[in-house]
């Protein structure tokens, strides 16, 4: 079985950051792809970025540059850092675990609010 925890979301002006953070535990596999995913009101959850083994990375089109996915060596906490957030980015955020046979896993989910 595995946990997901999601930590760091808030409410944040336009232009600001925030990182949000993952920590996982149970059976974790080398193979496991970690990544966060974000669902606004009226919409359907949508993948924003997904890190894989040997740390090779895709990010959705409307986050790419401005936010940075990483996970720790021994990948128990994927980590989610968001700079010049925009009004668009506000929506609850999950951070997901997707084994190599399909299997995935979610966390409780995490507001992001980008207002001033």
């Amino acid at each position: 079985q595995v946990q997901l925890v999601e930590s760091g979301g808030g409410l944040v002006q336009p232009g600001g950051s925030l990182r949000l953070s993952c920590a996982a535990s149970g059976t974790i596999f080398s193979s496991d792809v970690m990544g966060w995913y974000r669902q606004a009101p009226g919409k359907q959850r949508e993948l924003v970025a997904v890190i894989a083994t040997g740390g090779s990375t895709n990010y959705a089109d409307s986050v790419k540059g401005r936010f940075t996915i990483s996970t720790d060596n021994a990948k128990n906490m994927v980590s989610l850092q968001m700079n010049s957030l925009k009004p668009e980015d506000t929506a609850i955020y999950y951070c997901n675990l997707r084994r190599i046979w399909g299997t995935e896993h979610w966390g409780q989910g995490t507001q992001v609010t980008v207002s001033s």
